[in-house]
């Protein structure tokens, strides 16, 4: 992942020039996940988490995307820059500061008794500053990319085998390394979008999905890239929208992968973007976007997978429910 800070007292002007988060509104260390979106065309550019310190933005951004993306950032802080404004985006190289997952129910149980920061009252989406097996000045922020509560640990580079080897070497039978494709699997089945699968620059947020990103302040003002076009859209709908797909085979058919065209009674009315077999839930899932009329739970479609038709079915997203660390309402 591409981690940056942005500093100076115009970082927040700065950032929502770029972006669909209302960063102002946001408190003291919590976060959005927002968008990079293309002033011309309304497309997403890149997905990621903006999270207000007290003195500085700290971004995470896809991999990826890490040439795209800090081009745009020092473009845009050079433009800033001689406008007077004040100003500075540093990127954190890889070599320098990682980003470690952990995912799973028993995150807080976990990794508790190794760090100084109360996890019972670091909520989702939010991030504190502290000590990590000993090591200081790592974040850790509430979130992650699997739909279960869990956190992402932004630490030296150099320090981050010894919080890894720790917790493998004390919990043997519960912490495990995780590849890409359990975090896929894990990813699709809580509905979450990658980047170049489910979006890119021909999607808007409206049709991936994701208007949430908009936040209301930004909507009132008009004052994000392409305002024009994602306001119209949100207003009248769009002519796709990204859709979940359960199979309704026997369980022995193969699970439709990205570029599977869907069919409808014989025509094209979408295609697969990301899809797998479903441990959870024990059989094969996917995502796609299909033309607005064939967007209703429950419309049959057929996918198309290599020469043969297989029976699918329009169904809500995440298709296993988020189990991320929200405060309990009050009864009062």
């Amino acid at each position: 992942m591409l981690q940056t800070e942005i500093r100076g007292r115009d970082r927040i002007a700065y950032f929502e020039s770029l972006c669909t988060a209302d960063v102002q509104g946001l408190p003291e260390n919590g976060a959005a996940l927002s968008l990079f979106i293309d002033d011309s065309t309304g497309g997403i550019l890149d997905d990621l988490i903006v999270t207000k310190a007290a003195s500085h933005l700290f971004i995470v951004s896809n991999a990826g995307r890490r040439e795209h993306d800090s081009q745009l950032m020092i473009q845009t802080q050079d433009e800033f820059r001689k406008q007077g404004k004040d100003v500075t985006v540093r990127f954190l190289s890889p070599e320098k500061q990682s980003l470690l997952a952990i995912q799973g129910p028993r995150t807080a149980e976990i990794l508790q008794p190794f760090t100084d920061i109360d996890l019972d009252k670091l909520y989702f989406m939010r991030s504190e500053t502290g000590t990590v097996c000993g090591i200081e000045d790592c974040r850790v922020s509430r979130c992650g990319y699997t739909g279960e509560d869990g956190v992402e640990i932004s630490v030296k580079s150099e320090r981050a085998p010894f919080i890894v080897s720790k917790l493998l070497k004390k919990y043997p039978e519960v912490v495990k390394m995780a590849g890409l494709g359990a975090r896929d699997t894990l990813r699709i089945e809580a509905g979450l979008c990658l980047y170049g699968n489910d979006i890119d620059e021909t999607v808007t947020p409206a049709q991936a999905g994701l208007a949430f990103t908009v936040a209301k302040r930004r909507r009132q003002m008009k004052d994000f890239n392409a305002a024009p076009i994602i306001l119209t859209e949100l207003e009248w709908g769009p002519y796709k929208k990204r859709v979940g797909l359960k199979s309704l085979g026997k369980g022995n058919e193969p699970a439709a992968r990205k570029g599977a065209e869907i069919h409808v009674e014989g025509k094209m009315v979408g295609s697969i973007t990301s899809g797998c077999p479903s441990p959870s839930l024990g059989y094969n899932i996917a995502m796609g976007y299909v033309k607005k009329d064939f967007v209703k739970p429950g419309t049959r479609v057929q996918v198309q997978i290599r020469d043969k038709l297989y029976d699918m079915e329009v169904c809500k997203v995440p298709f296993v429910p988020a189990k991320y660390y929200i405060p309990k309402k009050s009864k009062n």
